[in-house]
């Protein structure tokens, strides 16, 4: 299922190819930073840059004796390059190469996750533009409150992407770092200078500090931006597993020709996109904690984090790449049922719009306290009988002496509550 909607580029920034691929770039940036350093000539960087290459199985195979994959790694460039590797990973350690390689990774996702939330806000956009003055009711605690439409919602959902991109772009520049610091963070036997212009050959910052490693909740902050947008995600899909329940039916899922919903009721569809988002967003939060017990490392280093974020780096970027394309799509495939929001909105003779009747009967003198009495008997009878709270209104000789027949039915006029809703849309420029 994830390769339906997960894009093969997204994959292959985390497999074992591409990691040990960026390995690479982060060792012939060095090298180039030697060269430019006059440290190593022309020739033998141009030998370096032409021999220098890896074979996963080869590497595979060394680290079955080695025990550790960096060396292996190391050792199979080095079988490639001859005499001219001794200039490779020169005052380095292994965590110079594997976390600037990491920044890389990150930063190479994160584009595409960005276009994601893209594609997604021009997506909302469209439809909000469809359903600006869609009548829909707008609830509190699950129960009905006030009138809104179906494009205010969906702006609000534009919001939340619209936030979370920039929250995202902000953990991307912080984690836009990379180290050539050598064991502890030093530069014992290798220069700043090489560091620096190392990362700016690969469009990093060199770490303002790094310890042998690159401080632990850079990395979190990105983890735990993925985890915001797959909780956006999940508020979004909670919303359409209510909408499409048998009784609201307000929206529902698109529903293919020959797609079947359950094996044994035939007459079942189910909101089976928003309850797999629902559900993955659920293992994107437990990495955003996965990232946080990464912080803590044993002085200046150790290697616990290692382990978890071979799971949780690739794991979360695929999957929040997943989530937003699935969302998307299922977004511009939405079947709204503009009929039944406007039934919904207007069930017990519209006892939504008690709140203009309360206000009216204050405006003609009545206290508040009073007024409330008032329209709570009527509006509560309403919905305890399913009745019509305009016409206990109507029936009601207490409300009959202060309000007119034409000025009660005015109060259930729909029209006023759309009167503000382009102020809203300007906000998102639709």
């Amino acid at each position: 299922m994830i390769d339906r909607y997960c894009e093969a580029e997204m994959k292959q920034i985390w497999d074992l190819n591409s990691k040990f691929k960026y390995y690479l770039d982060v060792e012939l940036a060095v090298c180039k930073a030697y060269n430019k350093l006059g440290v190593i000539s022309d020739e033998v960087l141009n030998e370096i840059l032409n021999n220098a290459s890896f074979s996963v199985e080869r590497i595979d195979e060394i680290e079955r004796e080695v025990n550790h994959d960096l060396i292996a790694f190391l050792t199979n460039v080095n079988e490639n390059v001859g005499e001219n590797s001794r200039y490779i990973h020169m005052g380095m350690t292994s965590s110079d190469v594997i976390d600037t390689a990491l920044a890389l990774q990150m930063q190479d996702s994160g584009k595409i996750i960005l276009k994601d939330i893209d594609n997604i806000i021009n997506t909302l956009k469209l439809k909000a533009k469809e359903h600006k003055n869609t009548v829909c009711i707008g609830r509190s605690h699950g129960v009905h409150a006030e009138p809104m439409t179906f494009g205010v919602k969906l702006c609000g959902w534009i919001d939340l992407f619209e936030r979370n991109k920039r929250n995202l772009e902000k953990a991307l520049e912080e984690a836009r770092v990379g180290q050539i610091s050598g064991p502890v963070g030093t530069y014992s036997n290798i220069s700043p200078d090489v560091e620096r212009l190392a990362c700016e050959i690969l469009n990093l910052k060199p770490a303002k500090f790094s310890t042998q490693v690159i401080a632990r909740d850079i990395h979190a902050q990105y983890i735990q931006a993925l985890a915001l947008i797959g909780s956006i995600i999940e508020q979004i899909a909670t919303e359409l597993r209510h909408l499409q329940r048998t009784e609201v039916l307000e929206a529902e899922e698109g529903f293919k020709k020959g797609q079947k919903g359950s094996s044994a009721m035939p007459h079942k569809k189910n909101p089976i996109s928003a309850e797999n988002l629902s559900g993955l967003a659920r293992v994107v939060r437990a990495n955003s904690i996965a990232a946080m017990e990464d912080i803590p490392l044993w002085h200046e280093r150790d290697i616990s984090h290692s382990s978890v974020e071979r799971i949780i780096f690739p794991d979360t970027s695929i999957l929040i790449d997943y989530m937003l394309k699935r969302l998307d799509n299922t977004i511009k495939n939405l079947v709204v049922h503009k009929e039944n929001m406007l039934k919904n909105t207007n069930l017990f003779g519209g006892i939504v719009f008690s709140q203009k009747v309360l206000l009216l009967l204050c405006s003609k003198g009545l206290l508040r306290e009073e007024a409330y009495k008032l329209v709570q008997r009527n509006a509560l009878d309403a919905f305890n009988n399913n009745g019509s709270f305009l016409s206990n209104l109507l029936k009601d000789d207490d409300i009959l002496k202060i309000l007119t027949e034409k000025e009660i039915n005015a109060c259930f006029n729909i029209d006023d509550y759309l009167n503000n809703i382009q102020e809203i849309y300007n906000r998102f420029d639709i």
